[in-house]
């Protein structure tokens, strides 16, 4: 192992696994600590499935590097001064051109706050880091299994190729084969929005867009594990200024209020006298994801028909589109988010290249798009 420079950056070289095997895994350490960088670094030496590609202690020291090279994983820490690594997290995954991070830090405990902005802010999976001696054992197994998981995970369908020297900017080579649905009007009885990586970035964006007249109430899915639900619904009350809550079966929906998902289970809707209600379905959706937005989408068709909106959030994977397919049929109207400002453009770009969506934009526009036409037929 040698480490170079005055920035403490650190290169270590792999064994070739010959031809026909498949490259080591390329991972990128971002931790202001020598001693975590070199431990961590330490960890996956001696295993030829990794080759560190470098480390940095800075997260502009990291985002410079990603610019000109090819990285599978990212391994970042929260805490570190300047701009934390939080903060940064956008950035990186935008620069390292697809790759996956996983964040290694003393805040990403089970249900923290950190641990629930990282993953909606489009980090893969985080890991508690232990107290200084403590990085052999069981961390250091969760280390690894968390890198080979992701690691063998396929990221080359949302990864456009830097290399190629005619590569076009990226809305131009999406925008045409892109048939659109006809743009909608009317009344808007209830919003349902579907997300996943980098959903908190994007529903941050669309949420603060709404004017306060937009009173429909909001239903959201957002991939994540049941125990981090509630504090992503507290954040996102903080973010919106709307009351919002983890959504269980039998919670009414109700005016300028937001419902969110829970972990275990889809939202679905019934008629409950003259209320309409949630109903958590908790069997498995084609899209294999827990929650998944399909469920929902097939709710707001049966329930609200052509005064629903669904809008699809970035992420990875399908899910959302065959839900899409169901609205668009009751008449419904689906936006989705552009490529440009997606982490991940998977289920936004499902959606919009079957043709489903009426508009493709930033969150910001599609938010703009939804006060409009809510201007001409508010919730009563």
């Amino acid at each position: 192992m040698s480490r170079g420079g005055h920035s403490g950056s650190l290169r270590v070289g792999v064994t070739d696994l010959g031809r026909g095997q498949p490259r080591p895994i390329r991972v990128l350490l971002v931790d202001d600590s020598l001693v975590a960088r070199t431990v961590l670094a330490r960890l996956l030496e001696s295993r030829p499935e990794f080759e560190i590609a470098g480390a940095a202690p800075t997260a502009d020291q990291a985002i410079h590097f990603l610019s000109s090279h090819d990285i599978d994983i990212v391994v970042l820490d929260v805490e570190m001064p300047g701009k934390d690594g939080l903060t940064a997290l956008p950035e990186i995954l935008e620069a390292s051109n697809g790759a996956h991070v996983l964040v290694v830090s003393s805040a990403a405990e089970a249900g923290a706050s950190a641990t629930v902005r990282a993953l909606t802010l489009g980090a893969t999976d985080t890991l508690l880091k232990p107290t200084a001696g403590n990085f052999a054992g069981e961390f250091s197994h969760k280390f690894i299994d968390a890198l080979l998981r992701i690691g063998h995970s396929n990221r080359q369908a949302h990864r456009p190729d830097r290399r190629a020297p005619d590569a076009s900017p990226r809305p131009v080579v999406v925008t045409p084969i892109i048939a659109l649905q006809p743009v909608r009007s009317g009344k808007i009885s209830c919003l349902a929005i579907g997300a996943s990586t980098g959903g908190l970035h994007a529903l941050s964006a669309f949420l603060r867009r709404l004017t306060p007249g937009f009173r429909a109430p909001i239903l959201i899915t957002q991939h994540l594990p049941p125990p981090f639900m509630p504090y992503f619904a507290a954040q996102l009350r903080d973010i919106a200024g709307r009351p919002t809550s983890v959504a269980a079966d039998g919670t009414p929906l109700v005016p300028g209020e937001m419902l969110v998902a829970p972990g275990e289970g889809h939202i679905r809707l019934a008629r409950s006298g003259s209320r309409i209600v949630v109903r958590i379905d908790p069997a498995p959706a084609p899209s294999r994801c827990m929650p998944s937005v399909d469920p929902m989408f097939e709710a707001m068709a049966e329930i609200f028909g052509g005064e629903g909106v669904g809008v699809v959030l970035t992420g990875m994977g399908r899910d959302g589109t065959l839900g899409a397919e169901t609205m668009v049929a009751a008449g419904a109207e689906i936006l989705a988010q552009d490529l440009a400002t997606s982490v991940v453009w998977g289920m936004p770009g499902s959606v919009a290249q079957a043709g489903l969506a009426s508009l493709v934009m930033s969150p910001e526009d599609l938010a703009r798009h939804v006060c409009h036409r809510n201007a001409g037929g508010a919730w009563t």
